[in-house]
């Protein structure tokens, strides 16, 4: 896994997002979910996984609720540095909008293989990865399933039934809002 891909897809002279370079600095692997005002409104859900941060775009982003299941495409990687980023990403730049932080913590992974836990690595590779959250909003099991691949894979994210399940819990933003993220660029431009 690498974030080269990321790279090629930005000019970093005229983006304000992380170039990258940040190593492991937690115990835990982190995860972040940035609410993502690009072209079309989405979530990107973002897991440490071997120094880079696994990434998909969820439309309707995260459900407490088990039965919801929201799709998940399978985007580029993105550098470590990336899960503390907040910012206006340019018009005529890659993802161009307004990105907020929305929730994050640590994880754990927790993908069962005949009674050890599977790399994270491998169980991403082969389409089934089970991580429990301790994040601001969102706690507990999820799991992430392929459904489809090729070059822009779909994944399924479902809130497992545990604990921290909720069907009647819709997690909402705190802190900035999108529009205070993009005034706030705008007045140090």
């Amino acid at each position: 896994m690498s974030h080269n891909t990321y790279r090629r897809k930005r000019d970093f002279s005229r983006t304000p997002e992380p170039e990258g370079g940040r190593v492991r600095s937690h115990d835990r692997p982190v995860f972040v979910i940035q609410k993502h005002d690009a072209s079309t409104l989405h979530y990107d859900f973002r897991l440490e996984v071997d120094g880079v941060l696994a990434s998909w775009a969820v439309p309707k982003g995260p459900s407490t609720d088990p039965r919801k299941k929201r799709l998940a495409i399978r985007t580029e990687d993105h550098p470590l540095d990336y899960a503390d980023f907040e910012g206006t990403i340019p018009e005529g730049q890659y993802g161009a909008g307004t990105v907020m932080i929305w929730d994050r913590g640590t994880y754990e992974n927790i993908t069962d293989s005949n009674g050890r836990v599977k790399q994270a690595r491998k169980a991403l590779k082969d389409g089934h990865f089970l991580v429990r959250l301790k994040g601001e909003k969102i706690r507990g099991g999820y799991a992430l399933q392929r459904i489809e691949e090729g070059k822009q894979e779909q994944w399924l994210l479902i809130k497992m039934d545990d604990d921290d399940a909720d069907a009647r819990c819709n997690p909402v933003s705190t802190g900035r809002s999108l529009d205070e993220i993009e005034e706030q660029d705008h007045d140090q431009s």
